[in-house]
């Protein structure tokens, strides 16, 4: 059974920090295996030249891959970060970030995702993240 985008915001509004929570993240889409979360676009978030930060992107890959495990397994359950790698690719200018988290393995102890962030508009990745996450209960 998959979460509903309304179900998965409440994952969000319930289990995250209040940083986490301040990026403004919104699910998109649920799926069997995976999770699309908007990032939208704040000056807040941008660093010198104006694009926006890795910092923020990492974040919302991580926070991405959360959602996505939950809605494969069904509702929220402890887990945590155990690796994440990222690579960032073009910078985002003024847009938004559709997150899309795709679960590539999940095991009774293990998640495998990949995440690929696509400002808004484009076609073209903007980052790329692969994440490991040690599933607690």
């Amino acid at each position: 059974m998959t979460l509903t985008p309304v179900e998965a915001d409440k994952i969000l509004a319930d289990n995250f920090a209040p940083w986490v929570l301040d990026l403004g993240l919104s699910v998109v889409e649920c799926g069997d295996r995976h999770a699309v979360l908007r990032l939208p676009w704040s000056d807040r978030l941008a660093r010198d030249g104006g694009g926006l930060s890795g910092q923020a992107l990492m974040a919302a890959a991580d926070t991405a891959t959360v959602i996505a495990v939950a809605s494969a397994r069904g509702g929220y359950g402890p887990m945590t970060t155990v690796q994440q790698s990222s690579t960032f690719q073009r910078a985002v200018l003024g847009a938004d970030v559709l997150v899309d988290a795709r679960i590539t393995k999940l095991g009774r102890r293990l998640a495998f995702a990949d995440i690929t962030m696509t400002a808004e508009g484009t076609q073209e990745a903007a980052a790329r993240a692969s994440t490991v996450y040690a599933l607690l209960g």
